[in-house]
């Protein structure tokens, strides 16, 4: 007799969600009062992302950091603002979840420029296998949701990503920051892999039972 599932697991992204409502409610209000949709706030954030890459493409790290630390309570504000507007849909979280794959990917692309740029083999290396651990992070749980199977486990989310990211660019330690993202990233996504395994295989021995 196949066991009910297990309850979905609150993550690090939704507890910092829970952690600073106070602090998106408001502003959600004032972009609501401004008449702004939440797929507007989305696509906001998303040509935010693409100026931090292009400051790192021209070195300007620091800056970088600076505007990415600006630019990510913006990730958090169109789900707020979706909430308030009680236009919360399945269409709307596909559109943030296809642009955050789209932010990082420019993110590390800015990477790799540079590095191509400044002739350092090891940089673009590091910045392509950073973009493949994200990427990966996020579908091994997307097509694990599609199954139904467990995925929520992960030293190296996206929210932990921009939390090495964006320290790591306005310290002007790029290298550092694609080192860990690399590393960890890559780590994360086979966590998730083994995770979906074991789930896999105990819902086919309770199947068989």
């Amino acid at each position: 007799m196949t066991q009910p599932s297990e309850e979905k697991k609150i993550t690090f992204a939704d507890k910092m969600r829970i952690w600073f409502r106070w602090y998106l409610n408001p502003i959600a209000g004032f972009f609501n009062r401004l008449g702004l949709r939440p797929n507007t706030i989305t696509l906001f954030g998303l040509a935010g992302t693409i100026g931090c890459a292009l400051l790192i493409v021209f070195g300007h790290m620091t800056w970088a950091g600076i505007l990415l630390l600006f630019m990510g309570p913006v990730d958090a504000m169109d789900g707020a603002l979706a909430r308030l507007r009680n236009e919360a849909s399945e269409w709307g979280a596909f559109v943030d979840a296809v642009t955050d794959r789209y932010s990082e990917l420019f993110l590390f692309l800015g990477f790799l420029l540079y590095y191509m740029l400044h002739a350092n083999a090891t940089g673009v290396i590091l910045a392509y296998l950073a973009a493949a651990g994200s990427v990966l992070v996020s579908y091994v749980k997307a097509r694990a949701d599609a199954s139904k199977l467990d995925a929520n486990v992960g030293l190296l989310t996206r929210v932990e990503r921009y939390i090495v990211l964006i320290p790591g660019l306005i310290f002007n330690l790029p290298m550092l920051v694609l080192i860990i993202i690399a590393i960890l990233a890559n780590f994360t996504a086979l966590q998730r892999i083994l995770r979906v395994r074991r789930d896999a295989h105990r819902r086919l021995s309770q199947s068989q039972e």
